[in-house]
């Protein structure tokens, strides 16, 4: 045996992620374009799906009106750490679920998971703050809004 093989790694070593640590699910079609020429999806993409699962997850409850609400989350921090390659034509799930919910601002954190794997091939997170549209100034989260985030809870 190798030196290599006998160290156990880090007990902090970020490790996949269960689907029971997620709260919904929603399918994200992996594109044409998301390959790089490594054969893989890019590790920017990710970042994409992050933010298609959250914003779809929020129109698809009725909170978040792209076009004329009063209200908008801006993205102030992301992070993702990758575990498993993902590529085209390969469907994909995102696991979505919030850790922390403030008066303005929400920490959503999401799994990418192969279709019907156990762990993800990646998770990260998001943090929005929710600001008025016109000033940009941060606002208290809507009671509809906080209602549908405190179901991802």
């Amino acid at each position: 045996m190798d030196r290599m093989s006998e160290t156990p790694p880090p007990p902090d070593r970020p490790a996949p992620r269960p689907r029971g640590d997620f709260r919904c699910f929603r399918a994200i079609a992996t594109r044409w374009m998301d390959n790089d020429v490594y054969g893989h999806v890019n590790n920017v993409v990710y970042y994409s799906y992050f933010d298609t699962a959250v914003n779809g997850y929020l129109i698809d409850a009725g909170v978040l009106d792209i076009h004329a609400g009063p209200v908008i989350g801006l993205v102030v921090e992301t992070q993702c750490r990758y575990f498993a390659p993902l590529a085209f034509p390969q469907p994909i799930e995102a696991g979505l679920r919030v850790a922390s919910l403030g008066r303005s601002s929400v920490r959503y954190e999401v799994g990418l998971f192969a279709h019907g794997d156990v762990t993800s091939a990646a998770h990260g997170h998001f943090v929005h703050v929710y600001v008025d549209r016109a000033t940009r100034r941060p606002v208290d989260l809507p009671a509809a809004l906080r209602q549908a985030l405190e179901a991802l809870q």
